[in-house]
């Protein structure tokens, strides 16, 4: 049976009057690929960012590998990996380079090439961050959050302005970083994205849990309720279609 690896605990956080987060609590299980869904303002990246340790909280408990966050914050940020924002590299800085730099940071003695066939970006070693494809920067981007080989790693959004095919290509990646038991924690706006790739969601509004379970028994439990989409529901979808025409290869210049 799986344990939590994550657990959260009546969380809350204010600024000043306003209360993002008001009283979530859930469980992260070891392995899984979990979900945190909303809308802008629900509260999601700020929940994301204090269990990074990025972001303090107000009140509530978040323990991490039997870590408590206030007491152990130092212990978890090596056991955890953080996907930055592009903005957060070095643009004239070549891809081996910032491996490299990033390791110094963490102290670990890291095969720049081996991280980089790991993300499909060997042919790119010598290229400057500033000179990708937003697909390779965002392979890139994850590349960087297993440098210190974490147990568990935290992505924002990780596929947003991707085409089909990057975006696709991203899904196999964290799948593939999941098959080497590595928890995945991750935002995302896209719906059809979370059903692929998320064990379990939790769907936060207005700064609260409204809904937390495997995708499908959502689905289900909504259809139950009687819902029914508007003409006939197909087994495809656009993005589909433009797969298959085109194919599934990336195309970076």
């Amino acid at each position: 049976m799986k344990v939590p690896v994550i657990s959260v605990n009546n969380l809350h956080k204010k600024y000043g009057n306003f209360e993002a987060v008001r009283g979530i609590s859930f469980d992260v299980l070891e392995g899984e690929i979990f979900g945190l869904l909303g809308p802008n303002g629900a509260g999601k990246s700020t929940t994301l960012e204090i269990m990074e340790t990025l972001r303090t909280k107000t009140s509530g408990e978040v323990t991490i590998k039997g870590m408590n966050l206030d007491q152990h914050p130092n212990e978890i940020k090596k056991i955890i990996g953080v996907q930055l924002q592009t903005s957060g590299f070095y643009p004239n800085l070549n891809l081996t380079e910032l491996i490299e730099l990033f390791a110094g940071l963490y102290n670990r003695e890291v095969d720049p090439m081996a991280l980089l066939d790991k993300v499909n970006l060997r042919d790119k070693s010598k290229a400057k961050f500033k000179e990708l494809s937003g697909g390779q920067k965002q392979r890139f981007s994850i590349a960087t959050t297993l440098i210190n080989q974490p147990q568990i790693i935290f992505l924002d959004e990780p596929t947003t302005g991707l085409d089909p095919q990057a975006r696709r290509n991203l899904w196999e990646l964290i799948r593939d970083i999941r098959q080497q038991g590595t928890t995945i924690i991750i935002t995302t706006h896209y719906m059809d994205e979370a059903e692929v790739l998320c064990d379990r969601v939790a769907i936060i509004d207005q700064g609260k849990i409204i809904a937390l379970d495997q995708p499908g028994n959502l689905i289900d439990k909504l259809l139950a309720a009687g819902f029914e989409k508007a003409g006939e529901a197909k087994k495809a979808n656009l993005e589909d279609v433009f797969i298959q025409m085109t194919g599934h290869h990336l195309r970076e210049e």
